[in-house]
């Protein structure tokens, strides 16, 4: 008997300090984060996938923004020409911009000459200050600057709740100066990449970035896989454009969130369903005269199982799309 409650203490006992080495670690990782902040021989590159040649990006996690994510949670990259780097989207943290930077240096030493924001959310726009030094062009949709002055200084001071003091300190407001009404196109040395502005649908202010030399799109948070789509901007105006935007003549596709690389058009089928179901189901809950609050527990709720995050931002975009359509 002796032996056997033996055995059972030193099994608790080294479960415990299995925990106490666990949590020391994650809490050394995140000081690490932070520290490398000043100091840039510390940064550690970002991981990065080479898509097609020439065509880098960066899968996040698909998980929420907090200081357990320390802000990686949307899909970045970049594109190699034979002259400049286009950068696209930068990360929910000037620690991720940094480390998207450091992993550009491995993979060349040709200059960034173009940062290209998507839209403005925070998971994509909080590391732009890593590439705010000379010869960078910061480049975004006509109604990107307005939606980042009046949103931004929100989103920094409501989030230093969720991600913690350390990784918002650095974060600054960057307005793009080149800015896309319809379409542009930017050379960075025998690579062409198509720029293309959207009515609201995601946003207000959603642009796509088209390599015409590889056919490889990314399509910011115009595309979701794995995480449920965001409706901040219209979904009676994501359902009337996304036929036109599975037109774009791409191969492949970056999303804004989930895999990356994947086969395009294909890819917007099952958030093409959602947005199917979900304005279905609120019209009906509309005409049977039920509330928004009843509306953001009931609509799409038989597409639950196919997303992640579903319990985070369905309702939320059932409360959205249910002001929008009641005006129908």
């Amino acid at each position: 008997m002796q032996l056997n409650w033996f055995a059972r203490l030193h099994k608790t006992f080294a479960a415990r300090i299995l925990v106490i080495i666990t949590v020391a670690i994650a809490c050394a990782t995140a000081s690490l984060d932070v520290a490398a902040q000043d100091n840039p021989d510390q940064v550690k590159p970002l991981d990065i996938r080479e898509i097609a040649p020439g065509v880098y990006a960066h899968q996040a996690p698909v998980t929420l923004m907090d200081e357990a994510s320390r802000g990686d949670i949307a899909n970045i990259g970049f594109i190699v020409g034979d002259d400049a780097v286009a950068v696209i989207d930068t990360g929910g943290a000037v620690s991720i911009g940094r480390r998207l930077l450091k992993a550009i240096k491995t993979v060349t030493s040709k200059p960034v000459r173009y940062v290209i924001n998507t839209h403005e959310h925070p998971d994509h726009v909080f590391g732009n200050a890593a590439f705010d030094f000379a010869g960078v062009t910061f480049v975004g949709q006509k109604n990107l600057p307005q939606s980042l002055m009046e949103r931004e200084p929100h989103y920094i001071e409501t989030l230093r709740h969720d991600m913690g003091e350390a990784l918002l300190k650095d974060v600054r407001l960057i307005v793009p100066t080149l800015l896309v009404d319809h379409e542009m196109r930017l050379d960075l040395g025998h690579r062409v990449l198509l720029l293309q502005a959207w009515p609201p649908m995601h946003t207000d202010c959603d642009l796509t970035i088209l390599d015409e030399t590889t056919s490889t799109l990314f399509a910011g948070d115009l595309l979701f896989l794995q995480h449920v789509p965001v409706i901040d901007g219209s979904v009676i105006g994501w359902l009337k454009s996304i036929d036109v935007l599975a037109k774009i003549p791409a191969r492949r596709v970056i999303p804004g969130h989930g895999p990356i690389g994947v086969d395009w058009p294909q890819a917007l089928e099952a958030e093409k369903t959602y947005f199917l179901k979900l304005t279905q189901d609120l019209r009906g809950l509309i005409n049977e005269g039920a509330d928004i609050n009843a509306a953001a527990h009931e609509a799409a709720q038989s597409e639950a199982g196919k997303w992640q995050l579903y319990d985070a931002y369905n309702p939320r975009n059932a409360t959205t799309a249910y002001a929008e359509l009641e005006w129908e």
